[in-house]
């Protein structure tokens, strides 16, 4: 897996862009959406297809927007398609078909395999994930159970015989730390600028940064200082931080601000385009969307933080 990830510039002609997907043109779309059709056709299932999901005859939806990012990013490009297209929806149509994993599995296998995942709380349903816990605004801490060919979303209802959430959470997070690093690389500037890239096929790596400290001592052999880290996890695969020691900070705030941007379009399983600052498990937004560009929302706290670590620096002169 590459270190950023990043699918092909959209076209910045006057071709028609797709309303749902913008970084298809209106043909890519209609393109895409038939091939999709296809594949569930040659599996027997006849679907309705609408902007952004198919419905099957059952009233079963299935999403398009993951598919969608992936097949975006494909750099062999849409000849491809097909042959991605229809592995997914095999994929699918035997998830959902199967009997469920919480009926079939021992509870000592169901607890091995369950982590925490960090989501966006777009499309999240409060009523179903009730025990969502709030990490930053906009995005929430929920657990899953990981299979062969699906990460499954945890409902109220479905961690109601499996124990008490607080119990199962701590189990999960004990799985998440145990995890390898897959990758790393450290993203260095000619101005000073440096920070850190951990990236995997994982679907959890990006939820890693419930675990920070596991992570820091594994990739840099230290452990966090109490003035913690910044972080970013612009997609679920792909966990970026600096660890706060000096006002160098600075320069990594603004390069990690580009880069959370930069790598939250279009791609799937895209959870922020934010910074965060980690102090004790806690996060704080620290950059934001300005029109076209970014800004950096610096609060009292950090500001603080900020102004202590460059009198410590001129003191030290």
């Amino acid at each position: 897996m590459g270190i950023f990830r990043r699918g092909p510039k959209r076209d910045a002609s006057d071709v028609p862009r797709d309303p749902e997907f913008g970084f298809f043109s209106n043909d890519e779309g209609a393109r895409f959406r038939a091939v999709v059709r296809e594949a569930f056709a040659e599996l027997g299932l006849e679907v309705t297809v609408y902007a952004d999901s198919v419905r099957d005859s059952g009233g079963r939806r299935f999403g398009l927007g993951n598919l969608a990012a992936v097949c975006h990013n494909e750099p062999r490009g849409p000849r491809v398609w097909p042959e991605l297209i229809r592995k997914h929806v095999a994929m699918v149509l035997r998830t959902m078909d199967a009997p469920s994993a919480l009926e079939t599995l021992p509870p000592e296998q169901i607890r091995a395999q369950l982590y925490p995942r960090v989501i966006s709380g777009d499309g999240l349903d409060p009523q179903s994930f009730g025990y969502a816990r709030s990490v930053a605004p906009g995005l929430y801490e929920i657990l899953a159970l990981d299979l062969p060919e699906s990460v499954m979303m945890l409902t109220d209802e479905a961690l109601e015989p499996l124990g008490h959430v607080p119990d199962l959470r701590e189990q999960a997070l004990r799985n998440l730390r145990e995890l390898p690093v897959e990758a790393h690389e450290t993203v260095k500037g000619d101005d000073g600028t440096r920070f850190e890239i951990v990236v995997g096929d994982s679907f959890y790596t990006a939820s890693r940064v419930l675990a920070l400290e596991s992570v820091v001592r594994e990739v840099t052999g230290s452990g966090l200082p109490p003035e913690g880290a910044l972080v970013a996890m612009p997609f679920r695969h792909q966990l970026a931080f600096h660890v706060i020691r000096d006002s160098g900070m600075v320069l990594a705030l603004n390069a990690m601000a580009s880069f959370a941007a930069a790598g939250y379009e279009d791609t799937p399983g895209s959870i922020s385009p934010y910074v965060y600052w980690w102090r004790g498990g806690v996060l704080t937004q620290l950059s934001d969307r300005d029109g076209e560009g970014l800004r950096i929302v610096v609060g009292e706290e950090f500001g603080e933080l900020l102004e202590k670590l460059v009198e410590d620096e001129t003191e030290g002169l």
